[in-house]
């Protein structure tokens, strides 16, 4: 396995890909060509064979640059028991720390069990929210009326 930084052209492969590594689920609207422009220090692809299998796409928070944000993960479901996530988390997690980076953050919906799962695998603690849906703290309408998200925070 290959493990390199995105490249804005990674964008068309990978938008391609999400929506079948989802299931079907609609998902390659939450991650719009700007992050592959934008983000590319931050953001990693895993191939095999030059074919992608995972993918990380995160950053530095621009007001808060002693955070860092986990926008979205992907890894072919073929190759998901083969630790690309942690390989992709890992490296964030050590690129960000070389950016005093001290704090990353993560979101996802209460529905996503094993994306919350995963999340709290990797260190990731729930963070507080103002009620509890699907036996998980939520802050309820995080991304619009009805969008209910899990927020989820590591210290590094």
């Amino acid at each position: 396995m290959n493990l390199r930084l995105v490249r804005p052209e990674d964008y068309y492969e990978i938008s391609r890909l999400i929506n079948d590594w989802w299931g079907g689920r609609k998902m390659s609207d939450m991650l719009p060509k700007l992050f592959f422009d934008h983000f590319n220090d931050t953001s990693y692809i895993v191939e095999k064979d030059e074919v992608i299998i995972g993918f990380l796409i995160g950053f530095v928070s621009q007001t808060k640059p002693n955070e860092a944000y986990i926008h979205f993960v992907g890894v072919h479901p073929e190759y998901r028991k083969n630790q690309v996530g942690k390989k992709l988390y890992h490296t964030f997690f050590e690129n960000v720390k070389r950016r005093s980076v001290k704090i990353v953050r993560a979101v996802t919906s209460p529905v996503n069990k094993t994306s919350i799962a995963y999340h709290t695998r990797m260190g990731f603690e729930v963070e507080q929210g103002d009620r509890t849906a699907d036996g998980v703290s939520v802050f309820s309408n995080y991304d619009g009326l009805g969008q209910d998200r899990v927020l989820f925070l590591k210290i590094l």
